[in-house]
């Protein structure tokens, strides 16, 4: 009458005991876990950080475009036309596409291609569409080297946008 009671007391006390114990082993490791995740967040916001020194200011995107267009001359490229499509806003950037259409000869547009992805700030091409060419478009008609391409794309540049558009944006969207 005495004995088996207190064995079942001691027995329950055990138990509980180990639940405890195996809490506290699963909060630790949570705890390891939100120390990763607390450096995680930490080099998220640097890579965030890295990102947006790419993105220049909507008066920066002139430049950009300068820059690109240089880098087709020096290429041997012709730009053809060049259309401004109207801005994509995005969460805190916006994005500018131009449909682009340039002639001249393949290796040009292929060292175009590879200068373009060496600039520092964020562009991105698609819709691209290359054919194959005998002679210019348009009124002088001029017959070009073997090998020469015409290439239509969208050039996208990334941008930062002003705060306020941010604020109209965000007030659109809701």
């Amino acid at each position: 009458l005495v004995f088996t009671p207190q064995n079942e007391r001691i027995n329950q006390i055990n138990e509980d005991i180990s639940e405890r114990q195996e809490k506290i082993q699963a909060l630790d490791l949570i705890v390891a876990q939100a120390h990763d995740l607390g450096q995680a967040v930490n080099e998220g916001m640097q890579a965030i950080a890295r990102v947006e020194s790419k993105l220049p200011t909507q008066q920066d995107v002139e430049s950009i475009l300068e820059q690109t267009w240089s880098i087709a001359r020096e290429h041997g490229l012709t730009v053809k036309s060049v259309r401004s499509e109207q801005p994509v806003p995005a969460m805190v950037y916006m994005e500018q596409p131009l449909a682009v259409e340039l002639e001249g000869p393949f290796e040009g547009f292929y060292a175009f291609l590879l200068d373009l992805e060496n600039l520092p700030r964020i562009t991105r091409i698609f819709n691209l569409k290359v054919e194959r060419i005998e002679s210019t478009s348009g009124p002088s008609r001029k017959t070009l080297p073997p090998g020469s391409v015409k290439a239509e794309f969208l050039l996208s540049i990334y941008f930062a946008a002003s705060p306020t558009e941010n604020l109209l944006q965000a007030s659109m969207k809701e």
